[in-house]
């Protein structure tokens, strides 16, 4: 049964800097496309960055450079590095593993940014 836990959320100030991560446990992961979403508070769930098979990126636009997505398959990880952070990406981070035929989804982490 494949996992996937992620990590590195917190309280940071309006402009500050966080680390996500996402460990998938079971199953193939180098060979599947990862993702970060997000769910604000009140709000629908929204994709924030996507990191495909191939090492390529896609961005919401609301990311506008501030984030970084990337992987390291050997470990079977995918990361968020995000600055410039504002009170608006307060919200649920959260990790999926994007197959053919399914998503699935961690349980997120919570990030807080204060003003």
């Amino acid at each position: 049964q494949v996992q996937l836990v992620e990590s590195g959320g917190g309280l940071v100030q309006a402009g500050g800097s966080l680390r996500l991560s996402c460990l998938a446990s079971g199953g193939m992961f180098s060979d599947v496309d990862m993702a970060w979403y997000r769910q604000p508070p009140g709000k629908q769930r929204e994709s924030v960055a996507t990191i495909r098979k191939d090492g390529s990126e896609i961005y919401a636009d609301f990311v506008q450079g501030r984030f970084t997505i990337s992987r390291d398959n050997a470990k079977g990880m995918i990361f968020l590095q995000m600055s410039s952070l504002k009170p608006e990406d307060t919200a649920v981070y959260i990790c999926a593993k994007i197959t053919p035929h399914y998503v699935q989804w961690g349980q997120g982490t919570q990030v807080t940014v204060s003003s």
